[in-house]
């Protein structure tokens, strides 16, 4: 009899998670491994296959554009995800106080979140114009000169990252505001009593307990910020002279202009290793399980 039941159970959560299961084989490990396997090719989507084993990968190395972009790509992620990781952690501090309005001002700071960055990189385009962006408008308001955010290779890349950072800010920012509501109150009153305050309360009580949360937002900005896209085909469109232009741009590129698939796979699959690097370092040295406070 409870055999019966137990395979009865078995067979409703067959039923209940083939559509999830099939939903991720289909669209996610079936395109994963054709494109590993399409990177082993030539091939210009319309053609035959032509397999030239490795030599899309060893490719990448020799391709100066390919080159200039990841290393764009690193810099970006490099500045991008302290800068949201900073703002991100001290607006939570700051919002999770006992504040008038407290509510209205979390809700506006996560409202670029939920807006689409498609509809988000216009308006920043045009907020970035050289002639009549409200950017350069204050800018002169205080002294300065108008800059040529949208046309100078050393400004287009900021472009993005300060469009990247306002974007992301409130996502991040309500994630460690969870954390913070996470610790308990008696740590802090403890703290209070041995006069422990300011600063010192959050190198001591804040940090080391919310080192989890802190690990969650560096992987998912670190991602986030290596896959970056939208926002470089609408403000900058790469420009100019590739200084604002970033990998997976490139591989769009390579895929659909040039219909160089094979090449555009291999270049996936190397942004694709070069992340799981990047999250196993961040495990390694932010994920271990001492979050005792001092």
């Amino acid at each position: 009899m409870k055999t019966k039941k137990r395979n009865k159970d078995a067979l409703w959560a067959v039923l209940f998670l083939a559509p999830a299961v099939i939903g991720l084989c289909t669209f996610t490990l079936y395109p994963l491994l054709d494109s590993l396997f399409i990177s082993f090719h030539q091939w210009d989507l319309f053609g035959d296959m032509k397999f030239i084993g490795f030599q899309n990968y060893v490719d990448f190395f020799q391709d100066a554009t390919g080159r200039k972009v990841f290393i764009n790509t690193v810099v970006f992620t490099l500045i991008a995800v302290p800068i949201q990781l900073v703002m991100a952690f001290f607006l939570a501090v700051a919002l999770n106080q006992k504040i008038r309005g407290v509510r209205f001002f979390r809700g506006a700071y996560f409202m670029p979140a939920i807006a689409s960055m498609v509809s988000v990189s216009i308006v920043w385009q045009w907020l970035f114009n050289t002639d009549f962006g409200m950017v350069n408008y204050v800018i002169e308001l205080l002294g300065g000169a108008k800059l040529n955010w949208l046309t100078n290779p050393n400004l287009s890349l900021w472009t993005i990252i300060i469009v990247s950072c306002w974007k992301g800010l409130g996502y991040n920012m309500v994630i460690f505001l969870a954390g913070l509501q996470g610790i308990p109150a008696t740590y802090y009153e403890a703290a209070e009593l041995d006069g422990c305050t300011g600063l010192a309360r959050l190198a001591r009580i804040t940090f080391p307990l919310l080192k989890p949360t802190t690990l969650y937002v560096s992987i998912t900005c670190v991602i986030n910020s290596m896959q970056v896209f939208d926002q470089v085909m609408i403000i900058t469109g790469g420009g100019p002279a590739r200084s604002s232009s970033v990998l997976v741009q490139y591989i769009y590129e390579n895929a659909f202009d040039y219909y160089n698939m094979g090449y555009a796979s291999a270049l996936g699959w190397i942004l694709a290793i070069f992340i799981f690097v990047l999250a196993a370092v961040q495990f390694r040295f932010m994920g271990s399980d001492d979050y005792s406070v001092e």
